[in-house]
């Protein structure tokens, strides 16, 4: 199983998946129930439970969501509702903390895939290298291309993110009876996990909901509320599923305008398993994350560019910057909650955030720059 203790090339153990958006909000948020005693008994049953005393606030304030929920009149079925979903998200948080700080690839496919196809051959095969690579591997739980990706992974190298359906849904064996099966009732907590918790995505053929998944971690990058990952389509050689979908993509999308040449840069297809697992790995070869501060993109790299390197990006990547130019920097003071990472250099830039498939280009373009040597 990979180490959970944490280094400088795995993520900071208060990972932000919205690139800083989580960060930005308020730890103090402001709230009342008009009833300052019921205020102080709220903040000291939350001091009493909470033992981080930076999330006392936080806690304090689901304390009187809850409480004005109930107060709202809301409908039972409402009530059931956020109950359930709260809980989800609770739980799922527990399962994933103790291996916070292990980088993980979301692999997707259908569960309808015989384990003689080669799709199942491939999915088993691309799991079991990320694992070499310390990765750990999420799927829906289920069999066909994620039941390939669990045994590939290894139980102890699993997660399972199952859903509760109305006709049976039975956890592959490669994860049934682990601590890291999850069950959720609703799609919307499982996604939400799906994409909080994944370093790289990998989609391999599948039906509505592997591209329901495609297209919700595309609108997420797209939109700027998700990081930017690797998105990997992997077709089995000579396979046509994920080619003729980036046609579909590019003869009805791109040709009306309604995507841009750029978003394409988000996506990145192959037939051949050494290659996708070389495209995630690489993405992470110089680049470990990045987040929004105010008006600045800070990029966290694991070693410092030459000063040529940094001029080369102010120069190719001219378009982006918004204002001023990319200078390399160490961390920043708003940074200081994510201490795992905060002695890692910086590249600060005021930069535009609407043309993410650029960014995935300046990304690319971090990682095959010359770099500082490192002392001996």
């Amino acid at each position: 199983m990979p180490d959970p203790a944490p280094t400088e090339t795995t993520p900071s153990a208060e990972k932000d998946f919205t690139g800083g958006g989580i960060f930005a909000l308020a730890e103090k948020p402001s709230g009342t129930m008009g009833d300052k005693a019921l205020d102080r008994r709220l903040r000291e049953l939350a001091d009493e439970w909470t033992p981080d005393a930076r999330s006392r606030d936080l806690v304090a304030g689901l304390l009187m969501t809850s409480l004005k929920i109930g107060s709202d009149s809301t409908g039972l079925g409402d009530l059931k509702m956020l109950h359930r979903a709260l809980r989800e998200m609770r739980y799922a948080n527990k399962v994933f903390h103790p291996w916070r700080h292990v980088r993980k690839v979301t692999v997707f496919g259908s569960a309808r895939t015989h384990p003689s196809a080669p799709e199942y051959e491939a999915a088993e095969k691309f799991a079991r290298l990320m694992v070499r690579e310390n990765f750990m591997v999420i799927t829906g739980a289920g069999d066909g291309i994620m039941g390939a990706a669990q045994h590939g992974a290894g139980r102890e190298n699993s997660f399972g993110l199952n859903i509760k359906l109305p006709f049976e849904q039975q956890a592959n064996d490669a994860i049934l009876g682990d601590s890291k099966l999850i069950t959720f009732n609703y799609f919307f907590t499982r996604k939400l996990s799906f994409v909080k918790e994944a370093d790289a995505f990998v989609m391999f053929p599948g039906g509505f909901g592997t591209l329901d998944e495609l297209f919700e971690a595309m609108t997420l990058i797209q939109t700027g509320k998700a990081s930017i990952l690797p998105l990997v389509l992997v077709d089995v050689p000579g396979g046509n599923y994920w080619s003729t979908f980036l046609a579909f993509i590019r003869e009805h999308l791109l040709a009306r305008g309604l995507v841009t040449a750029d978003d394409l840069h988000l996506l990145y297809r192959t037939e051949n398993i050494d290659d996708a697992v070389h495209h995630i790995t690489t993405f992470y070869k110089v680049f470990h994350s990045y987040r929004n501060v105010r008006e600045k993109m800070v990029f966290r790299i694991k070693r410092k560019l030459t000063s040529v390197a940094v001029e080369k990006l102010n120069t190719e990547f001219a378009d982006l910057i918004k204002e001023g130019r990319i200078v390399q920097n160490s961390a920043l003071p708003e940074e200081s909650n994510e201490e795992g990472i905060f002695h890692l250099p910086r590249l600060v830039g005021t930069l535009k955030r609407r043309e993410f498939g650029r960014l995935r280009q300046f990304i690319d373009h971090i990682n095959n720059s010359e770099l500082v040597p490192a002392k001996p």
